[in-house]
């Protein structure tokens, strides 16, 4: 091979390193404590029986995912920047306040991550909180986008905590393959509040905002998008892979022993007494490298959404004093999601479970939303959606209003 073939190999290879990032942080940060904890109730209670329900939300969510950045590339903007221009404020307004309510909750659920994982290794949930939400503050305010993509790729490596802990339970894995492909399903109203609170927790409307905005401020074109196209994919299934892992770690030491457990704090001191304290240690710290990543991204995915909905000056590369109100909305999530966490007898589990069907109230509209835009011809060009992709958005568009649906009806005395 020429030199001069592989100083182009090089130079497409460092041009792929510098565009990967937003999916694989975006997908990264869906398995964030909330997700912890869904992943770990579904394994403890029904085993492998979860896994091919993983299998499917990938694709769907690397449908949903795909469509968002491939916008944020043709346009240049985020969704709810997109939505004001295209709708106007008062649809745009909306959608906004609905990930206002929704995120704060589920941020301040990432420090109370950050409280459980702290004090399964021994650290005061008073030390460790605020500590954490001075880190991720910093790490936003000082550094440019280029930093602080760094700093939340380096996050994600959390997920070999989770690939170790389930390695070392040792699972059977011909079940293990078994049950990824051949789908096991109950009547059980349970099983299916859970599997639709898996799908909610995998494919947010912060996420499609987050990695919308990303892609913009990141200044990805439409000649480079093939890099975040496999940015998208390879995020999706990495964070997956990881979701299926915690459920497999669940289900080959907590179902066999008919442990229960309401929470990834509880998964990770059950596994202690069965796996060893290797396992406990390694699934807290992946719990704590998960909410960590999170608490950085959800109040991020806020921020922009608000400023765009409003027209403000937005992005990680501009100054405080060029984007006042930028950095202003992230600090403030920050201060409420720690000071909230710290007060004593917090009803932490239905916060977030709260926030977590305002989610899934909401993903169905900010579907539709983004179907609308994505197959706007003014806007997108020959970019537009193609029929699978449209297909498979409306199949998921029903099923998350049924989700919507049984959550409400679940929470109804």
């Amino acid at each position: 091979m020429s030199r001069q073939s592989l100083q182009r190999i090089g130079q497409r290879l460092l041009l792929a390193l510098s565009i990967l990032g937003p999916g694989i942080i975006t997908a990264s940060a869906d398995n964030d404590a909330a997700g912890i904890a869904t992943y770990s109730v579904a394994g403890s209670t029904y085993g492998y029986g979860f896994l091919w329900i993983i299998l499917w939300v990938t694709l769907g969510e690397v449908v949903v995912q795909e469509m968002a950045a491939r916008m944020g590339a043709v346009t240049g903007k985020g969704l709810t920047d997109l939505i004001r221009e295209r709708y106007g404020v008062r649809l745009a307004m909306p959608v906004m306040i609905g990930l206002v309510v929704a995120n704060l909750g589920t941020t301040t659920a990432q420090f109370a991550g950050v409280a459980s994982a702290s004090e399964l290794f021994g650290v005061s949930r008073y030390l460790a909180v605020p500590l954490a939400g001075f880190a991720m503050w910093l790490i936003v305010l000082r550094g440019s986008y280029s930093s602080v993509e760094k700093a939340m790729l380096a996050l994600t490596l959390y997920a070999i905590a989770y690939v170790a802990s389930a390695i070392m339970v040792r699972p059977t894995w011909s079940e293990v393959l078994q049950s990824a492909f051949v789908p096991t399903l109950s009547s059980d109203r349970h099983f299916l509040l859970a599997l639709l609170a898996t799908i909610g927790t995998t494919m947010t409307p912060w996420g499609c905002a987050y990695l919308q905005a990303t892609v913009a401020d990141k200044g990805v074109s439409m000649k480079q998008y093939g890099y975040t196209r496999v940015d998208v994919i390879s995020g999706a299934a990495l964070g997956n892979i990881v979701s299926a892992f915690i459920v497999i770690c669940a289900a080959a030491t907590l179902f066999p022993r008919g442990v229960r457990v309401e929470s990834a704090a509880q998964a990770a001191l059950a596994l202690e007494p069965l796996a060893g304290p290797w396992a406990k240690q390694l699934f807290a710290a992946g719990l704590l490298g998960a909410s960590l990543l999170a608490a950085a991204v959800l109040p991020l995915a806020t921020t922009y959404a608000v400023c765009e909905a409003f027209g403000w000056e937005r992005g990680m590369n501009r100054l405080a004093s060029e984007a006042p109100m930028f950095y202003g909305l992230y600090t403030a999530q920050i201060v409420i999601g720690v000071f909230v966490v710290l007060i004593p007898a917090v009803p932490l589990f239905p916060l977030m479970w709260l926030s977590q069907v305002i989610n899934a109230a909401l993903l169905p509209a900010v579907l539709v939303i983004m179907l609308t835009l994505a197959n706007d011809v003014r806007i997108m060009r020959h970019w537009h959606n193609g029929h699978f992709s449209n297909l498979l958005s409306y199949v998921l568009i029903v099923l998350v209003s049924l989700a919507t649906i049984a959550l409400l009806i679940d929470a109804l005395p």
